[in-house]
């Protein structure tokens, strides 16, 4: 079989994961943020990949050969941020705590150390994998060489270049010099714009050939902006370039090496990074040099600190969640065990958070449980509202209501719900601290009746419909099973269906807990593998400016609800029953005998067996006459009066039931109001949808 290469673009990894994960600092106050997440993204990578040699291959200095020919090349790029610089080095440090080849040259870039090796190593029939999502990479791709982003978890190949470019890999050089890159400060040509430069390589193949038969171009702007800027485009192809000749030591030097654990594991213990640390035990046997103890979470080394700049706080770690993790789920029955997984959250500054109740309408809804998770797989449910057993007086609610059904009693070894509330208030109000949710919209209303305001809140299911309205639906179970690979346990599992389907507040805590805990686990999941892409895909501000900030505004709108004038909707309704009335006696004149107008079956025998009208036609499943609004349109079209009353009628009923009726008995009796549901996630093209 051919030798494996991956060629890792360190330069990727670092902004990546400095981008995705909150600001962090080690024990000496040190920013460590992106290195907690470079080497997560490493060892998975690693672990989830076979290769026989691998390096990471960082930019050695900003200055670089490509300086000499353009003084401006990259001269508009800002500096990198002042807690990013310290992190440089310590990822280096990383890359050697875990024996991976490190590549850096003088007066070259990464890229062009990535384009050698990889030339010379598909020469020699190694495969190799570029791990990057860099456009200018892409010039690489060929027959034996693939790029992989690893964020994505998704291989690039020619028919993903010809996707984004629409041009095969070898052109990919020519369509950049003509598109440019303002972020390197490269100017292509003034106009073109990826699709026609795709046009015009495709024709010509070449930038020089396009220069050449520049005349043969029919758009005047068009022909006349290449020739102003053909030198332009001349240099934009030698800047973007890669160099493929770099003088380096063959690629058996980066033959794979053995980990030496104890030497990560003293790097990793002293950046602080405890998961890391405990995901190396489980595989080695290692000293007890430092106790793992000793390291709080990295929220703990942050404080006193300036390096916490994000607007709404703490976020969470956004690196992409396995498919599988080992599932640890606690039911937590007293104040003492709720009160240390609150401040383990704390912590952590984040954490997802679920309730289960009795209602999917919010305003109603009485809480029976809350879960939270604070990492993949270790989650917890708390009861504290599920009944059992019999011959026992109602319960009480936060209502004041007795919603206890007769014969039902708390069931015992419950944290008692005005405890359960008074211990999660501080945490889910505390605005430094994230709390994340799948529809949070609706945990956020059901909260606000217990008298707690959900602050500085996330939500999985508007992440994945920011990334991919319109492609699927946006339920927990569906993006679960598509993007994790994972089954979901269903709210018919654990409740039954039909006539012997119980309410969540009777279902057996332990299967309960079960459900609840997954819920919240697989919340945190979607979290972080849905953030680093809306980050990557440029739709943060999309997120953050206007879908995020609707949770609590929407929010409000339920909560405060619309007022309904019910005896104007009464009203409304009598009118419309007697001009329906009178509707009736007309269409039985018209059809000769008494029937009913709401029955399509009896219609179609009155319109096409007793009446013979033209154009009755039968349906294949039921054998009854269609008399849908169509028909009965072009029926009235022809001059037949019944089908004109039957349509009149119709659209009185509908507005009857649907609307005086209907809405009359939405009427929320506490507040005297309707209070509906806008859906966020449902119109592809980003309107609101009312339930």
């Amino acid at each position: 079989m051919a030798k494996k290469l991956y060629l890792i673009d360190g330069s990727g990894f670092i902004f990546r994961a400095y981008h995705a994960l909150p600001p962090l600092s080690n024990p000496q106050g040190v920013p460590v943020g992106a290195v907690y997440g470079f080497v997560n993204m490493l060892m998975k990578l690693l672990e989830n990949n076979s290769h026989d040699c691998v390096a990471v291959v960082f930019d050695a200095a900003r200055h670089t050969f490509r300086n000499r020919i353009y003084a401006d090349y990259k001269a508009h790029r800002p500096p990198a941020p002042d807690d990013l610089i310290p992190q440089f080095a310590l990822i280096r440090e990383a890359t050697d705590a875990m024996n991976i080849a490190r590549i850096e040259l003088e007066d070259y870039e990464a890229d062009d150390i990535i384009a050698t090796y990889a030339t010379i190593a598909r020469a020699e029939g190694t495969e190799v994998t570029i791990v990057s999502s860099d456009k200018d990479l892409m010039q690489l791709i060929a027959p034996g060489v693939q790029m992989y982003d690893a964020m994505k978890n998704k291989v690039i190949a020619e028919p993903e270049v010809f996707e984004k470019f629409g041009v095969t890999p070898d052109k990919v050089l020519e369509v950049l010099s003509l598109i440019g890159d303002s972020s390197d400060n490269v100017p292509g040509v003034p106009g073109i714009g990826p699709k026609t430069a795709a046009e015009l390589i495709n024709q010509f193949g070449t930038v020089e050939s396009l220069l050449e038969r520049v005349n043969e171009i029919k758009q005047p702007k068009r022909r006349e902006g290449l020739i102003e800027n053909a030198e332009k485009a001349r240099l934009s192809r030698q800047l973007i370039a890669l160099k493929c000749d770099v003088p380096l030591p063959h690629y058996d030097n980066l033959c794979k090496r053995e980990l030496e654990p104890e030497k990560l594991y003293t790097f990793l213990t002293q950046m602080g990074f405890k998961s890391l640390v405990a995901r190396l035990r489980q595989k080695y046997t290692l000293p007890e040099t430092i106790p793992i103890e000793a390291y709080a979470p990295a929220k703990e080394y942050t404080q006193g600190k300036s390096y916490n700049t994000t607007p709404y706080g703490s976020s969470a770690p956004a690196v992409a969640a396995p498919a599988q993790v080992e599932k640890n789920y606690t039911i937590l029955r007293s104040s003492a065990e709720l009160s240390e997984w609150i401040d383990r959250a704390t912590l952590k500054g984040y954490v997802a958070f679920d309730t289960e109740t009795t209602s999917i309408s919010a305003m109603i809804a009485e809480l029976v449980g809350f879960s939270l998770c604070i990492e993949p797989g270790i989650a917890c449910y708390v009861p504290f509202g599920h009944l059992t057993g019999a011959n026992a007086p109602a319960q009480s609610n936060l209502f004041g209501d007795t919603s206890a059904p007769i014969g039902k009693i708390l069931a015992e070894n419950q944290i008692p719900l005005a405890e359960a509330i008074r211990l999660i208030k501080p945490l889910l109000e505390d605005e430094s601290t994230l709390k994340i949710g799948h529809n949070i919209k609706y945990d956020r209303t059901v909260m606000r009746n217990y008298g707690v305001t959900l602050k500085s809140v996330e939500d999985s299911q508007l992440l994945s419909y920011v990334l991919h309205a319109g492609e699927h639906g946006q339920s927990m179970d569906e993006l679960a099973a598509t993007y994790l690979g994972y089954t979901t346990i269903s709210y018919n599992d654990v409740t039954g269906t039909g006539k012997a389907r119980l309410p969540f507040n009777e279902v057996d805590i332990e299967k309960a807990a079960a459900y609840a805990a997954e819920d919240a686990d697989i919340t945190l999941r979607l979290y972080q593998l849905f953030k680093p892409q809306v980050i990557e895909q440029k739709l943060l501000s999309v997120y953050e400016v206007i879908e995020r900030p609707l949770i609590a505004i929407l929010g409000e709108m339920e909560y405060t609800g619309i007022k309904v004038d019910r005896a104007q909707l009464a009203s409304l309704s009598a009118d419309f029953a007697s001009r329906m009335q009178e509707f009736e006696r007309e269409a039985y004149a018209l059809a000769g005998t008494e029937f009913n107008l709401g029955s399509p079956k009896q219609l179609g025998e009155i319109l096409f067996d007793k009446l013979q009208l033209p154009g009755g036609k039968k349906s294949a499943k039921t054998g009854a006459y269609t008399t849908d609004s169509e028909v009965l349109e072009s029926l009235t079209e022809q001059g037949y009066a019944l089908p004109a009353k039957i349509t009149e009628w119709r659209q009185l009923s509908k507005l009857k039931s649907t609307y005086s009726d209907a809405l009359a008995g939405q009427i929320d009796p506490k507040t005297g109001r309707v209070h509906t549901n806008y859906a966020m996630t449902i119109a592809s093209t980003g309107r609101l949808s009312s339930t």
